[in-house]
């Protein structure tokens, strides 16, 4: 499902609450939060959840978990009406009328329902975009968490598979100019989704405490939707083998599709183009900062060798200098994992954010139905289940060349691997979702701001080579500076590409020549770019927005502040865009909502 979110009515929200006389607010508010706790409390979440049975999968939450959502023209309108009733409801409550906290998530409804109802009726990807279509990561979630003993996520699984071949029938029915690229990506990920429903489903089904004709009726609808799936997958490459690559619709979306998605998914009250120009500002402070550590090196990695004119060649030729230290092929997944004990303790020693011991992280190759979009990510549990397992996916190399394995760990090199793994794991993506779970609002905790959540991530790479971690050297800094150079360019990439026009060509020159990434690394990213719209701006945008938070909190607290006290109190607001999470942190409110307790590490 889609992020949804609406920046303007947040804006709105908080204005209105300035408008209204304290005293007339402080004695609505009572009332106010209890009518709107009873509205959207957990009937609100039972009536989501059976109107999105996928998205409840995710959250944890498992009482509709055997219903597939088919995609066709009635369920569509079933899901307009409910989200059109929704928010009609929503605006029956005054939101000046309530105190901050129930203020902001009255803002954060009013923004998911806004973004749903664009997506289904304006943006209509469902019409061009063959890759929503997918059953294996709620069947595969069902199957691979403990929420209940395997005879009864069997039996779940079981029902499911039931309406898979309808599901696909309306997938087929639905595409009418599919994006080339994002159909190939549909027909690799489904094919993968075969995997799912391989040989050990079978062998559970096989080992379960289920009857004789528990089995058989396994078989026949696990043999039907394996033949639906399939049937997909042949019917997007005859597509693709009758039409040419522009037959379809371009997978560059323009300039207005891309202004209303980033302000309903990015939030942070800016628009993209100004979010544009401030990465190309920020890129050129970067190089100058890298071509001051570069020239610092330059003795060191050539000596008794002229120093080119040319500043970026410089750069470019100390992080190659430096990218030939990195760990062999076969060793990558056994670094990944050494790791992450190394950053736990880290963070545990210099006081930067407390962590919990009991919430599991298992690093895993990433499922084949995953691959085709990024190398490394995070599946987290939902609030309703927070104790699941969490898996830090992680592509592997073996379908790489030599020669391509050799360009992709030179770009995770030495000192890159661990960004990568503070990145996704700790005290990145994995911290904050733990966190994310214990929020007192479950609603902050659902919805979650694609931009916090990335920027979270981004921000803490910064943060550990601030405390040292790497041992404050330039070469660190200079690798460093190179990631962070990335999170930068994503942003130039995606809004050039989308909007501006940009050439695959000028695509790689920018990532290769200006963000000194390996041939690897950049082909990737122009993939992604080509699958996906925004969302590559979400890194720099929330990474900006905490930085800027950060220093005014240091300007205003002084010597008061304290960094790890700042974090978990940042975190204890669930997965809100960074504005709320300040104006929650800055206004009284902030004194009644303490951090989580987190159980030491």
């Amino acid at each position: 499902m889609k992020k949804w979110m609406l920046p303007a009515t947040l804006w709105m929200a908080l204005w209105m609450a300035q408008a209204v006389p304290i005293a007339y607010a402080s004695a609505l508010n009572g009332t106010a939060d209890a009518a709107f706790d009873r509205q959207f409390g957990e009937h609100f979440f039972e009536q989501l959840w059976a109107a999105y049975p996928e998205m409840a999968i995710s959250a944890g939450y498992y009482r509709t978990a055997e219903r597939l959502w088919v995609p066709n023209d009635a369920s569509r309108a079933e899901r307009t009406r409910f989200l059109r009733t929704w928010l009609t409801r929503l605006h029956a409550i005054e939101p000046a009328a309530l105190s901050a906290a129930h203020r902001t998530d009255w803002a954060l409804l009013d923004n998911q329902f806004q973004s749903a109802l664009w997506y289904l009726t304006e943006y209509r990807d469902w019409q061009w975009d063959p890759s929503n279509y997918n059953v294996a990561d709620p069947i595969a979630l069902l199957l691979d968490t403990d929420y209940a003993p395997l005879a009864q996520r069997l039996r779940t699984v079981l029902r499911r598979l039931q309406e898979v071949p309808a599901y696909y029938a309306a997938a087929k029915q639905n595409i009418e100019t599919p994006v080339a690229e994002l159909t190939t990506l549909a027909i690799e990920q489904n094919q993968g989704a075969l995997s799912v429903l391989g040989d050990d489903l079978q062998k559970q089904v096989a080992t379960a405490a289920l009857s004789p004709g528990e089995r058989a009726l396994f078989t026949r609808r696990i043999a039907a939707a394996r033949a639906a799936i399939a049937d997909y997958v042949q019917w997007l490459q005859a597509w693709n083998a009758q039409h040419s690559a522009t037959a379809g619709r371009s997978f560059r979306i323009g300039a207005a599709a891309y202004e209303k998605r980033f302000g309903y998914e990015i939030q942070t009250g800016d628009t993209a183009a100004h979010l544009y120009q401030r990465a190309q500002q920020e890129k050129a402070q970067v190089l100058t900062r890298m071509a001051v550590l570069a020239d610092l090196l330059w003795p060191k990695y050539f000596p008794n060798t002229a120093k080119p004119a040319d500043r970026l060649e410089v750069i470019g030729r100390v992080i190659d200098q430096l990218s030939v230290q990195h760990v062999a092929r076969d060793d990558y997944f056994s670094e990944i994992r050494r790791l992450i004990p190394e950053l736990e303790g880290w963070v545990s020693q210099h006081n930067l954010v407390a962590l919990d011991s009991s919430r599991p992280l298992q690093v895993r190759e990433t499922p084949l139905y995953k691959r085709g979009v990024a190398g490394a990510s995070v599946d987290a549990p939902g609030p309703y289940n927070p104790t699941a397992q969490t898996y830090f996916n992680v592509t592997p190399l073996d379908d790489y060349t030599a020669e391509q394995a050799e360009s992709y760990l030179r770009e995770y090199n030495r000192w890159m691997l661990p960004i990568l793994v503070i990145h996704e794991a700790i005290p990145g993506h994995y911290v904050q979702l733990v966190y994310a779970n214990k929020s007192p609002s479950r609603i902050k905790s659902v919805f979650g701001n694609g931009a916090m959540i990335e920027g979270w991530a981004v921000y803490t790479e910064r943060m550990m080579l601030e405390s040292g971690f790497e041992g404050e050297t330039a070469q660190a800094w200079l690798i460093y500076l190179k990631w962070n150079l990335r999170s930068i360019c994503n942003t130039i990439l995606d809004y050039g590409v989308h909007v501006l026009g940009l050439s695959e060509a000028d695509g790689l020159q920018l990532l290769t020549h200006e963000a000194f990434q390996a041939d690897a690394e950049a082909h990737e990213k122009w993939l992604r770019v080509t699958r996906s719209s925004v969302q590559l701006t979400s890194y720099f945008a929330g990474y900006a927005a905490i930085v800027d938070f950060r220093e005014r909190q240091k300007a205003a607290l002084g010597a008061q502040f304290d960094l790890k006290h700042f974090h978990e109190q940042f975190l204890s607001f669930g997965n809100a865009p960074v504005s709320v999470i300040e104006q929650l942190m800055t206004g009284a409110v902030a004194k009644a909502v303490p951090a989580p307790m987190m159980q030491a590490r």
